[in-house]
């Protein structure tokens, strides 16, 4: 009877099903891959949850299921694959060497397997070499297409990747933004009363060497009589000037802020009382010459100012309290200057 010798996958022409078997799944062995592995392979059987090797471990042999499912557990979020009967795994280490494990293996249900050692492979391989050539392309046609699922998928987790690092740069700028205007006035641009709390919770570590902190309470003088006169939109304007001539007081190092109303502060890092009272006087000087020109001509602005040192054994409500004592003795005399250490 005349056979096709040369395909593993078609019967016997003229016999009794004349027709092709379906096309081997990836890992499927033809029926003379399987007789031969299960008469070569070392019988071996495994209970149901018992691992037959570990990812990273060293492998120095081939497996052929004959009944049972073995799972591959391939981490890292890539999907496991479940080899059943007939399914051979772990071929890459009789083909290039020792070859470490990319997935844990472990049986799902009570298998019978064949252990194939390189030995018996390259007993195999001398035996039917040609057999054993299909067998070997066939493999490698599937990792092959294994590994460019894998780069696809990797491809694609990256671009996922980069989304998610995008989206969490977006949500991290917009949460910097948020806590800026947490701790920002809104009509001056200077920094808050939460701000100042906030920065004198880490003050320590701005302050520069061979400086004491200074505090100045800013408060303008009269500024109901400004709003009653010119209106609450002329006294905004007089709010945002006040600021620009704070700010223009500062260095880096130091924090103007607004703590409400017509009140501001400065805590600045200064070299000692001399220069805290040349900041006030230049802040008063400002102040003074500065003019609105939709405003009445008689309309003049002044504050009035309280310096003082701060001792570094209190806390802001002390500091905040000496200073408010000198500020309205500055009051108390009508504004328009103020009152520092000698």
């Amino acid at each position: 009877m005349l056979t096709n010798q040369s395909a593993d996958n078609i019967t016997p022409i003229g016999g009794p099903d004349s027709r092709p078997r379906q096309p081997l799944l990836p890992r499927e062995l033809s029926d003379r891959e399987f007789a031969l592995f299960i008469g070569t392979g070392e019988r071996r059987e495994v209970r149901s949850g018992e691992i037959i090797f570990r990812r990273g471990e060293l492998g120095r042999s081939m497996f052929v299921v004959e009944s049972g499912q073995v799972r591959l557990e391939f981490g890292d979020g890539m999907p496991d694959k479940l080899i059943g009967a007939r399914e051979f795994f772990g071929e890459l280490t009789l083909f290039i060497g020792n070859h470490t494990r990319v997935a844990n293996a472990v049986a799902t249900a009570s298998t019978i397997m064949h252990v194939i050692e390189q030995q018996a492979f390259d007993t195999v391989l001398d035996a039917e070499p040609r057999l054993l050539a299909h067998f070997m392309r066939r493999s490698f046609s599937y990792l092959v297409a294994s590994e460019q699922q894998l780069i696809a998928s990797l491809k694609r987790r990256n671009e996922d990747l980069m989304v998610t690092l995008d989206s969490l740069r977006q949500t991290q700028t917009q949460l910097n933004t948020a806590q800026r205007l947490v701790q920002t006035d809104e009509l001056t641009g200077l920094c808050n009363r939460r701000g100042l709390y906030m920065f004198l919770e880490r003050i320590e570590e701005t302050r520069l060497p061979g400086t004491v902190l200074g505090l100045m309470l800013i408060d303008i003088d009269r500024f109901k009589q400004i709003n009653d006169r010119c209106g609450h939109l002329m006294g905004d304007q007089v709010l945002r000037a006040i600021a620009e001539e704070v700010q223009g007081a500062t260095s880096p190092c130091d924090l103007p802020c607004r703590l409400g109303g017509d009140e501001f502060a400065l805590l600045a890092q200064v070299t000692g009382a001399e220069e805290l009272a040349a900041r006030a006087s230049q802040i008063v000087a400002a102040v003074r010459s500065l003019r609105f020109p939709l405003a009445d001509e008689s309309l003049g602005v002044s504050v009035s100012i309280g310096a003082h040192l701060c001792s570094e054994e209190a806390d802001w409500a002390v500091w905040y309290s000496e200073t408010d004592c000198l500020l309205y003795e500055v009051k108390g005399r009508g504004g328009d200057g103020f009152h520092a250490p000698e």
